[in-house]
């Protein structure tokens, strides 16, 4: 019994995880694209043409305000919901 609520628990866990994961990820892809391809609202840069330390560099700084032109004011809002290893991984899997 306590090896299956054992289960139970991490199975939940890991699906959590994943599911948050994807779901910031989707919420770029509206105006990003879904292989964040494209120019938001045509102004942005193209997530995938960038850096990796760029990426970090641009969503710590939307976080913090520090960073951005027309986009700020809306990139803020998404940005301040993702945790530093979100950031991370973003910047991993679709950086250069």
């Amino acid at each position: 019994m306590i090896k299956q609520s054992i289960i139970i628990i991490t199975t939940i866990g890991l699906l959590t995880l994943s599911a948050s994961a994807k779901f910031n990820i989707k919420s770029c892809t509206g105006c990003h694209g879904d292989k964040l391809e494209k120019k938001a609202m045509s102004v942005s840069k193209v997530i995938t043409s960038m850096k990796k330390a760029d990426i970090v560099k641009a969503l710590n700084g939307y976080k913090d305000g520090s960073y951005g032109g027309a986009m700020k004011g809306i990139m803020k809002g998404f940005a301040k919901k993702l945790s530093d290893d979100d950031i991370a991984t973003i910047a991993k899997e679709y950086g250069k």
